[in-house]
């Protein structure tokens, strides 16, 4: 008998699945024809590959992604979509976060191991895997990869010995990013820290076969001439970003760390207050608008630092009507160390409740019916709430909120969000504790790093400091689909505003990709 899982990747109705497929490929340009015949192929051969594309904003990924699941997924064939983050796995049908998929362990190292089990279900719906699409896969460490590489191995070698010695097992597996956008997070860490943990840095490395689309699906889409040529070259504009090609106008700074010059037809520019003009620029009309979903979706503020978020989200709250609700967490010490009796007495719970972290709701969390919001953590995935997920607040109860989904594959649906309890996975803190609350944050305005996986239409940086890190800047920049919906506020240090701002690339992390078999259109 059929498992849970395995049944619910065989349910998809098969003629739907191929009109579905023929209308997509039918429009498929030559760069995603090659990468459609290279996997497919290989997964009719069944002799197991690895592929990674490698694209910026335009190029046609979740169109080509759509193609291959469709088409495998007509012929009752088992495709898993996966992704580095919650926002991107909840673009396609039947999208999961890696870490929830193959219980990959939050702390990986070169010794760890998925936690998948022979005998599960998840280790059988392996076993009846065709393909596996992971999206957005460079914002992950390579230490991950290589946990499931373990995984595969193990599991598939019950089923034919010599796939132990294969890659993952044998399963073709497709990965997909842009290694010119943030890399995984190392805390504290240096440069070589950051660069040494990325994907093209694992062994796992030298056995992809590389496709870079180049090919901007944004072009000729029905536009005049004109607008070609304005959106080329926003576009190449874009790339050298990136690429880090933009002239270093610091001779004293390294070329990874540039001052650039940002367009003026770019630039907002504000001698007061700067949070206000941002707010302005990003949200017209707000007050008219801001109980739409259509006008809410499409826009957000972008900015480096949380302490920042905190003070637009605060600001736009402030200026929207209607009754504020404020729910407040309890929090409590967990597993206090042995032999210290007296710790709780010592931490006060008016300590914990001061707390403010990444990923952990607020001790008070002030909410309005019709504010944006992002979830924190993965509910239900299958309903598309994962963590990262922007909503708006449809109705505040006492003690869950009615919220509407804003984006991805579900978007329009209502859920209901309750409280819930969290840990924080931050290690820094003297004991650990647990709070129960809602696992939402104001989102008017976001961190770059959260923003990653995410389109808009009109996107507001705010940089009261400079940006820190490898593509960051090149991550804001992308996710507007066209140059009418950038709007950068760059603080200068002798007040006012700037159109300087730093642009910081890890270029060897570029130069890696040419070490593996380069296919180029």
């Amino acid at each position: 008998m059929q498992n849970r899982l395995i049944a619910e990747e065989v349910s998809y109705n098969v003629k739907e699945m191929k009109v579905e497929h023929d209308k997509l490929y039918s429009n498929l340009n030559v760069e995603q024809q090659r990468v459609y015949d290279s996997v497919i192929n290989n997964v009719n051969s069944k002799k197991g590959g690895i592929f990674f594309v490698h694209r910026s904003g335009g190029c046609g990924k979740t169109f080509l992604w759509k193609t291959l699941i469709f088409h495998l997924r007509s012929e009752k064939k088992i495709v898993l979509h996966v992704a580095s983050s919650g926002i991107a796995a909840v673009l396609l049908p039947g999208g999961r976060t890696t870490h929830s998929r193959f219980l990959i362990p939050l702390d990986s190292d070169e010794y760890t191991i998925a936690g998948i089990c022979h005998g599960t279900d998840i280790a059988e719906l392996l076993q009846y895997t065709s393909l596996i699409i992971w999206d957005e896969a460079p914002m992950q460490n390579r230490y991950a990869f290589e946990s499931i590489d373990r995984c595969f191995r193990d599991i598939m070698s019950a089923i034919d010995s010599s796939n132990c010695y294969k890659p993952f097992g044998g399963i073709t597996m497709v990965f997909g990013g842009d290694f010119r956008q943030i890399l995984h997070v190392v805390p504290k860490g240096t440069r070589a820290d950051i660069v040494n943990i990325a994907f093209n840095r694992s062994k796992l490395w030298i056995f992809c076969e590389l496709h870079i689309l180049k090919q901007n699906m944004r072009l000729h889409a029905g536009n005049s001439e004109a607008e070609n040529k304005e959106i080329e070259k926003f576009s190449n504009w874009v790339l050298d970003i990136g690429n880090g090609k933009l002239p270093n106008l610091n001779s004293d700074s390294p070329e990874c760390d540039a001052d650039i010059e940002i367009p003026e037809e770019f630039l907002v520019h504000a001698d007061t207050d700067p949070i206000d003009e941002i707010i302005k620029v990003t949200y017209p009309n707000l007050l008219e608008n801001f109980r739409s979903s259509q006008y809410l979706k499409e826009k957000a503020i972008l900015t480096p630092t949380n302490v920042v978020v905190d003070d637009i989200n605060t600001r736009v709250l402030d200026k929207l009507p209607g009754k504020t609700y404020t729910y407040i967490s309890t929090d409590v010490i967990i597993d206090p160390p042995s032999g210290d009796d007296d710790v709780e007495a010592s931490i006060p719970v008016e300590y914990l409740n001061s707390l403010n972290m990444s990923g952990i709701p607020k001790h008070n969390l002030v909410l309005k019916e019709g504010s944006v919001v992002m979830l924190l953590r993965n509910l239900s995935q299958i309903n598309g709430l994962s963590n990262g997920t922007r909503m708006i607040v449809k109705k505040c109860n006492k003690n869950t909120v009615e919220c509407q989904i804003l984006c991805g594959g579900h978007v329009g649906t209502t859920h209901l969000i309750p409280r819930i309890y969290m840990v924080p996975s931050d290690k820094k803190w003297p004991v650990q504790f647990t709070r129960r609350q809602l696992p939402l944050q104001i989102c008017f305005a976001m961190t770059i790093n959260k923003s990653q996986g995410q389109s808009l239409e009109t996107v507001g940086l705010y940089l009261p400091t400079s940006i820190f890190t490898h593509g960051q800047l090149y991550v804001v920049v992308s996710r507007v689909t066209s140059n009418k919906g950038l709007h950068i506020l760059i603080c200068s240090e002798r007040g006012g505003t700037t159109n300087i701002t730093k642009n910081i690339v890890y270029e060897e992390v570029l130069y890696n990709l040419q070490y593996v078999n380069v296919l180029i259109g």
